[in-house]
C-alpha cells in the first residue's frame, strides 16, 4: 500500500514544486526591465486567471474522481466516456471565457487597481494569455483522467515541459526580442498548447483505445450530464468558499496596516510550501479512493485511508518541528526587512501549528473527490466557512487583532477535517452522495 501511495504521491509533489518556480521566472525577467510597471502588469494579470482558473478546478477533480472509480470497475467504456465529455466541457468552457473575456477584462480591471501605464501593460497580457483557456481546461481534464487512472507520472511529465518551455520562452521574447510582458504571456501561451501537445501524445501512446467512437446519445444521456454538472457544482461551490476565506484574510490583513499585511502574506507561505506536499498525498488519495470505491472494494477503501493518514502525520510533525524551532531563520529567506521580522515573531507560533491541524482536511478532500462525495465537501466546507471562520474572528477580532485572522483560521482548517472526519461512515462508506 505505501509503495503505491508514494508512487502516486511524488510525482505530483514534484509537480507542484515546480509552480513557484515559474512564478519566480516570470517576475525575474520583467524584474531586470526598465520599467517598474512591467513587474504590476504581470502581477494583475496572473492574478485574473488564477482565480478563473481556480474556479474551474473542480473539472480536474471530478474527472480525477469519476475515472478512478470506472478504472477500479474495470469498465473501459466509462473510462473513455468520462474522458470524451470532460475534454467536451473544457473545450466548451475555454471557449465560453474566449467569448466573453471582454467583459471578463473589464470587470476584472475595473476591481483591480493599478497606475495608468501598469494597468495598460496587464490589460495588454490578459488579451494575449487568455487564448490559452481552452489548452488549460483541457488540461485540468486530461491531467484528472490520467490521475483517475492511477497514473500520476504523466501529469508531471506534462506539467514539466509546460514549465521548463514557459522559462525558456520568457527568457527569448523578453531578454532577447524585448518584449517586456508581452512576451511573458505569449510564453505562457505558447507553452500551454504544447503541454496540451505532449499530454495527446502521451494518451495516444499509452491508450490507443481512448477516442474509441462512444455514442453521442451516451455521451449527451441527459441523467449523466446532469450527475457530471452536480458533482462538478458542489465542488465548484466548496472551491468558491475556499477562495472567499482566503481573500477575507488577506483583504483584512490590509486594514491592519502595511506591515501586518506583509506579515501575513509572508507567514502563509510556510502553508502554501507545506500544501505543496500535502497536496500530493491528495491527490493519490483521489486516485486510491477512487480505484477502491469503484472496485467495491471496502477493506481496501478503509487500509488506504488509515495509510494516508499514517503518512499524513509523519509529514506534518517535521513541518510543525521546523517552523516553530526555525521560522525566524525561514523568514529571513524571505526577507531582509527587520521591521517586518520584529513584527512577524508573534504570529510564527500559529504558522507552525498549521501542519499538524491542517492535514486531515487537505487528506479527507482527496478522499472525497476519489469517493465524488462532492455534497459532503459543500456541506463540510460551508458549515466551516459560515458557521466557523467567520463567526470566531467576528468575535475575537477586538481583543486580538491580527491574531483572531490566525485563529479563525486554523479553526476553519482543523473545522474542515474534523468534520469531514465525522460524516466519513455516511458520505464515503455508504456511499449516500453518489
Amino acid at each position: 500500500m505505501n509503495k503505491q501511495i508514494l508512487r502516486l504521491a511524488v510525482p505530483n509533489i514534484i509537480s507542484n514544486i515546480t509552480v513557484p518556480l515559474l512564478g519566480i521566472v516570470d517576475l525575474a525577467v520583467v524584474g531586470h526591465l526598465e520599467g517598474i510597471w512591467f513587474v504590476g502588469a504581470v502581477a494583475l494579470g496572473s492574478t485574473v486567471f488564477n482565480f478563473v482558473y481556480w474556479g474551474f478546478s473542480f473539472l480536474r477533480m471530478s474527472t480525477s474522481g469519476m475515472a478512478a472509480q470506472a478504472y477500479g470497475a474495470e469498465d473501459d467504456a466509462v473510462t473513455r466516456e468520462i474522458l470524451q465529455r470532460s475534454l467536451l466541457t473544457g473545450l466548451l468552457a475555454g471557449m465560453i471565457i474566449l467569448l466573453l473575456q471582454v467583459p471578463i477584462e473589464k470587470i476584472s480591471f475595473y476591481l483591480l487597481e493599478g497606475s495608468e501605464k501598469t494597468e495598460h501593460f496587464a490589460i495588454r497580457y490578459f488579451y494575449i494569455r487568455v487564448w490559452a483557456a481552452p489548452a488549460v481546461l483541457m488540461l485540468y481534464a486530461l491531467n484528472g483522467w490520467f490521475l483517475g487512472m492511477q497514473n500520476a507520472r504523466y501529469p508531471m511529465i506534462i506539467t514539466l515541459v509546460i514549465n521548463l518551455l514557459n522559462i525558456l520562452l520568457d527568457l527569448l521574447f523578453v531578454m532577447v526580442f524585448r518584449m517586456n510582458s508581452d512576451g511573458v504571456a505569449l510564453g505562457t501561451l505558447l507553452a500551454n498548447y504544447a503541454g496540451l501537445a505532449t499530454a495527446f501524445v502521451l494518451l495516444f501512446g499509452k491508450y490507443p483505445g481512448a477516442f474509441r467512437r462512444i455514442p453521442v446519445a451516451t455521451l449527451l444521456h441527459l441523467q449523466k450530464i446532469r450527475d457530471f454538472f452536480h458533482v462538478n457544482f458542489n465542488i465548484f461551490l466548496r472551491t468558491l468558499c475556499l477562495i472567499v476565506v482566503f481573500t477575507f484574510f488577506t483583504a483584512r490583513s490590509a486594514i491592519y496596516g502595511d506591515d501586518i499585511l506583509a506579515v501575513n502574506t509572508l507567514l502563509l507561505q510556510f502553508f502554501m510550501f507545506f500544501s505543496f506536499f500535502m497536496d500530493g498525498f491528495a491527490y493519490a488519495a483521489e486516485a486510491l479512493t477512487g480505484r477502491y470505491t469503484g472496485a467495491g472494494d471496502l477493506s481496501l477503501l478503509k487500509k488506504s485511508i488509515r495509510a494516508f493518514f499514517r503518512w499524513g502525520l509523519l509529514l506534518s510533525i517535521p513541518f510543525s518541528l521546523a517552523y516553530l524551532t526555525a521560522g525566524n531563520f525561514i523568514l529571513s529567506l524571505l526577507t531582509d526587512n527587520t521591521a517586518i521580522l520584529q513584527a512577524a515573531r508573534p504570529y510564527l507560533f500559529w504558522v507552525s501549528l498549521v501542519p499538524l491541524l491542517s492535514f486531515p482536511a487537505f487528506l479527507w478532500d482527496g478522499i472525497y473527490i476519489g469517493a465524488t462525495a462532492s455534497a459532503g465537501m459543500r456541506n463540510t466546507m460551508l458549515f466551516s466557512t459560515v458557521a466557523v471562520f467567520f463567526p470566531v474572528w467576528y468575535f475575537t477580532q477586538e481583543p486580538l487583532g491580527n491574531h483572531s485572522l490566525w485563529l479563525a483560521l486554523l479553526l476553519f482548517l482543523i473545522s474542515r477535517g474534523l468534520s469531514m472526519g465525522l460524516f466519513a461512515k455516511f458520505y464515503i462508506f455508504t456511499g449516500k452522495d453518489r
